[in-house]
């Protein structure tokens, strides 16, 4: 487990920012860009200046990283967003925040993404009243997430949540806290993508 936390934490520290990718933890003094925030390795400011590629390589890996998706996975929803109206940069990062997984984390129904990830896996999730185990599977304004109907779903989801009260909740989503419930009420927002990235690069990466 320590090694395990001490990689996640170098990647956030590789990057100069928050990702989140421990939960709570990342909200919390123990959060590696609050302990030691430089880059990994015994010579940290000792290294080459930043080409073009690398910046624009740099700003996509975050969006990977954040939300827990692969190369594959980052193609098909570039492709989607590409085929939207706007600019494709912003829709790709309300696609994502609109997947099943990044929902249930940013509801705090769970405290990670890999948490969330396996909640869904594991059919703990339900959207309108219907367990669905695609992480990856889009909602839309109006769609409810809830526990599934068994106890040990309830007390997994419920745990999660207690353990992030006082948290921000986005205003795109709606919190019924004695049902247990979120609510999407609009799409999600640019302004509210709680990752600092230049999605601008992203497009130019990926457009190549």
């Amino acid at each position: 487990m320590a090694r395990y936390t001490d990689a996640v934490c170098r990647l956030c520290r590789r990057e100069r920012m928050k990702l989140y990718l421990k939960g709570e933890r990342c909200f919390t003094a123990k959060c590696a860009i609050q302990r030691r925030n430089q880059i990994p390795g015994m010579h940290p400011w000792s290294r080459g200046a930043k080409k073009e590629y690398g910046e624009r390589l740099r700003e996509k890996q975050k969006v990977k990283r954040f939300y827990g998706i692969l190369d594959a996975q980052f193609r098909r929803f570039y492709e989607m967003a590409e085929k939207q109206r706007g600019d494709t940069g912003i829709n790709l990062l309300i696609l994502l925040e609109r997947r099943l997984d990044n929902v249930v984390r940013r509801a705090h129904f769970a405290v990670s993404v890999r948490q969330a990830r396996q909640f869904v896996v594991h059919r703990h999730i339900a959207v309108n009243g219907k367990i669905i185990d695609i992480p990856s599977y889009l909602l839309k304004p109006g769609d409810v997430i809830s526990p599934a109907q068994r106890e040990t779903s309830k007390r997994l989801v419920q745990e999660a949540y207690e353990s992030g009260i006082g948290l921000e909740i986005p205003s795109w989503l709606s919190i019924d806290e004695e049902n247990l419930t979120a609510k999407m009420i609009e799409m999600p927002n640019r302004e509210e993508v709680p990752i600092e990235v230049r999605e601008q690069l992203i497009v130019e990466f990926a457009s190549k």
